[in-house]
């Protein structure tokens, strides 16, 4: 099995679209509009298999040094054989590349983080005046990193991690 670990494709949504539906069932993930998929597949990594998706995960920017990591899914029959780590590596060199200082994550699987380097964070690490230009944003993921009254507890119920760069 040779899994290649690239940027996502149009073409690969479809296949996005189903490891969501897989894990938004548990209530692992947050459920994601096809349409919004589309509209983010820059941001997304794609671990495909003979051009089948069995895994992915997403780096979308917030502000100047700071990113979430979104969306990291892996088919269940490769779970625990590294293709969520290579995800992650990607999504983190990306990060990089793109100039953020700090991604987070708001997960279940605190221990798979952890071992990339994240920590659980509490508060809200954003001088005063980002926080302010953050509360404008009307993305789920900027209120659930501020921490907002209005997602607690946050809509997963799921841990608040930061990685440094």
């Amino acid at each position: 099995m040779a899994i290649e670990i690239r940027s996502a494709r149009t073409q690969d949504i479809p296949g996005i679209r189903a490891l969501i539906d897989t894990y938004t069932l548990g209530g692992r993930l947050l459920n994601k509009e096809t349409v919004m998929l589309y509209e983010d597949v820059q941001e997304f990594t794609v671990a495909v298999d003979d051009n089948v998706v069995v895994g992915c995960g997403a780096l979308h920017v917030l502000w100047e040094d700071l990113a979430e990591v979104r969306t990291v899914a892996v088919v269940d029959n490769l779970k625990g054989q590294g293709v969520g780590h290579e995800i992650l590596e990607a999504i983190i060199n990306r990060a990089r590349t793109v100039g953020v200082s700090r991604i987070f994550c708001l997960t279940f699987e605190t221990a798979f983080f952890a071992r990339h380097g994240f920590e659980e964070i509490h508060g809200t690490p954003v001088a005063p005046d980002v926080y302010s230009e953050l509360l404008r944003s009307y993305d789920t993921g900027v209120a659930e990193f501020l921490d907002l009254e209005s997602v607690k507890p946050n809509t997963l119920g799921n841990t608040r991690m930061l990685k440094l760069l």
